[in-house]
């Protein structure tokens, strides 16, 4: 059996120091050019500036040399717009970003990331608008495949990968959406209500992560935070994510999502995105709202000052320069020549990112010489997540293709097979799943009709093994004891079916682990009742775009307690835990070892393990280390994550790996203090293979 060997950059430590990304000319220089070229601009020049132009672009001044600057999405690929953009022929359509977090590959990551950084340069995009990093708070979230999971610390070590990869290529990362817009469903009329410490512990600590590794941009959301709108709100902006995160780059609003130009302009905010309004009935109520056409009559009413017009611009201009996107042409045609390597690294991240979630009596590799039936939604179309992140790709493989070319004529497709053939079929590969996207949300459930199919076939064949692509979990209590295996396979990308062929033959053994929580009913979330009594999931962009609708609040009533963190504090069970997924090999961990029994002052402390691969398949484990408070004065997680190592390893072969604490990975956020705090007391290290499979355990004493 061909067996998988190229795990990219594989990492037997996660004391690994990535180098933040240190943009060409520095602030401070920067920020004298600016205020050299803001000088000789006029009001009206620079109101023209603070407002997008012709709906992805900042506006250029030629006679600043400020050129025009492309903004294209999203995090899983180059969106293109050929009606804005001649330049750029074609693009990778990677595998989405929530398949990046279920590699659980920092490096690759970077690696991603830094393709897409090339293509954007080869199609004359400036800045990227991604990457995405939402929790996963949510299961039937129309965007949760542009995120990465659910976990804060795993995003984040992901986010600041991407970032260092993308901004190396010269082209601008965007951190999205600013901020806790979690679901889509009217996501212009949520008012999410949330605490200081939630926020902290959740749902910042990637924002913070890619702050720190030199993200150069960020936007806002959609949302109500705390009740104003996160685009035009000084305590999001201002406050929050320039004053106390640090963030002093251009902050940019997602289109058409600010409403009160006063607000917006003293908000902190730097660009207006697009900067007009589209001819539909909202803005037919609500009239021309953009700070293009009401900066002037604001002055003059003394309600905002020129100065405020300044500081907006001033920070455009000042990331601008920095970036040198000034200096040299942002198109890099050079980069046209890497498409080879961008196709293996969206190839590799297919293979390590696929989750074999069942397995049973090993049914799985198939052998070359079996008869397979297969069926189901997306054999003969590559699934995608839809709305500004669709990537269209090239050199696309279909399901067919690459399972006839793996296992020849042994492949027999049915479209529609009878009882019959379903009955008397060996194996059958059962291809189902969603097709999610920005705008609206979608059901826990899978559509009526495949929700039915499922049921069909694995009950009628018990070696039915179930292909799910889907950007998000989906409900599957109701067939998942009639199954042989699962394989959760996100949205695969162009050529990632290829992967999937290589897994199902054991030429490629899975390593990819669940960076979220699959629960068994939607009801078990704490997400569940987030949308009002008597009101529909299903929406449209028209509903989107409907800001009559009554602003609804969603508290976040649990508080930290998200994803994993929810099921073990309530003692719910899910179906599948976060971390979880299936080898066709095994592992033995032990000797651990903590370098330090009492912990006190800024100590940091080195925990070591052994990790055996114990069967007769070489492969790839993720070891996974969870931080548990014994004893805390207010309600702790039973455990977080607080690192991780994939490391590959031969049949029988041994490693010691070791990863890196440090005093805040024992820390909750303290709303009196402001900051990080640790509590004297006894906390227990947890290592495993799962949130849900812990091998290793001891204890140390913070004095």
């Amino acid at each position: 059996m061909a067996l998988q060997n190229n795990i990219v950059n594989e990492q037997t430590k996660l004391n690994y120091k990535y180098e933040p990304f240190i943009p060409p000319i520095n602030f401070e220089e920067a920020l004298n050019q600016a205020e050299k070229i803001l000088s000789q601009m006029s009001l009206d020049e620079k109101i023209l500036f603070v407002g997008g132009h012709n709906f992805f672009f900042i506006k250029g001044f030629e006679q600043y040399r400020i050129p025009q600057l492309y903004l294209a999405d999203a995090t899983s690929g180059v969106h293109i717009r050929k009606e804005l953009s001649g330049l750029m022929e074609k693009s990778v359509a990677f595998p989405n970003p929530l398949a990046l977090a279920a590699t659980w590959n920092i490096e690759l990551a970077n690696q991603f990331a830094k393709c897409i950084g090339e293509e954007c340069r080869i199609g004359d995009v400036a800045i990227l608008l991604g990457p995405g990093m939402n929790i996963y708070r949510n299961s039937q979230c129309g965007r949760n495949f542009e995120y990465f999971g659910e976990d804060p610390f795993l995003a984040a070590r992901m986010i600041e990968n991407y970032v260092t990869g993308m901004q190396s290529t010269g082209t601008i990362a965007t951190l999205k959406h600013f901020l806790v817009n979690n679901h889509e469903w009217h996501r212009r009329t949520t008012n999410v209500i949330i605490d200081e410490r939630t926020l902290h512990e959740i749902y910042l600590p990637a924002f913070k992560a890619g702050i720190d590794a030199g993200a150069m941009a960020v936007m806002t959301s959609y949302n109500l935070v705390n009740g104003e709108w996160a685009g035009q709100s000084k305590k999001v902006i201002a406050d929050l994510l320039k004053s106390k995160l640090g963030f002093k780059w251009l902050v940019m609003s997602d289109w058409w999502s600010t409403w009160d130009p006063e607000k917006t302009i003293k908000s902190g905010l730097d660009l207006e995105m697009p900067g007009d309004i589209l001819n539909n009935s909202t803005f037919k109520k609500t009239g021309d709202i953009t700070i293009k056409h009401n900066a002037k009559r604001l002055i003059n009413e003394s309600k905002v000052s020129e100065e405020d017009i300044n500081r907006m611009a001033k920070n455009i201009l000042c990331t601008i320069i920095s970036m040198g996107l000034n200096k040299r042409p942002i198109t890099g045609d050079k980069c046209i020549k890497n498409f080879p390597t961008h196709e293996k690294i969206a190839l590799q991240t297919a293979r390590e990112s696929i989750v074999l979630l069942k397995n049973r009596n090993n049914i799985l590799p198939i052998n070359k010489n079996t008869k397979i039936l297969l069926t189901g939604e997306f054999v003969e179309k590559i699934p995608f997540g839809g709305g500004s992140a669709a990537v269209e790709g090239y050199n696309h493989v279909l399901m067919i293709d690459s399972l006839k070319s793996e296992f020849g004529d042994n492949i027999e497709y049915i479209k529609d097979p009878s009882i019959d053939k379903i009955k008397e079929a060996s194996i059958i590969l059962l291809s189902t799943g969603t097709m999610d996207s920005e705008g609206w949300d979608r059901k826990f459930e899978l559509p009526e009709k495949l929700e039915q199919q499922v049921k069909k076939i694995s009950s009628l064949n018990k070696n039915t093994i179930v292909i799910i692509n889907s950007g998000s979990g989906i409900k599957m209590i109701d067939w998942v004891e009639n199954t042989a295996a699962i394989l959760y396979a996100w949205y695969p990308g162009q050529t990632g079916y290829i992967a999937l062929a290589e897994i199902l033959s054991g030429k490629v053994n899975p390593s990819g682990k669940l960076p979220m929580t699959i629960e068994k009913n939607f009801e078990d979330s704490p997400a569940f009742g987030y949308i009002p009594q008597g009101e529909n999931i299903n929406t449209n962009w028209d509903d989107d775009f409907n800001v009559s609708f009554p602003i609804h609040n969603v508290e976040y009533k649990e508080g930290v307690f998200v994803g994993y963190r929810w099921y073990d504090s309530k003692k719910i069970e899910p179906l599948f835990y976060f971390g979880e997924g299936l080898s066709f090999t095994t592992f033995i961990y032990d000797n651990l070892n903590i370098s330090k029994s009492i912990i006190s002052g800024e100590n940091i402390i080195a925990v070591d393990f052994t990790i055996t691969n114990s069967g007769k398949t070489d492969g790839a484990e993720i070891a996974q280390l969870y931080i548990s408070d014994i004893e805390s004065s207010v309600p702790r997680p039973t455990k977080e994550l607080k690192g991780f190592v994939k490391v590959f390893l031969k049949a029988g072969e041994s490693k010691k790996v070791n990863i890196t604490l440090t005093k805040k990975d024992f820390a909750f956020w303290d709303i009196n203090l402001e900051d990080w705090k640790v509590e004297p007391g006894e906390f227990e290290i947890c290592v495993g293979a799962s949130s849900n499979d812990i091998r290793l355990t001891s204890k140390i004493l913070f004095g």
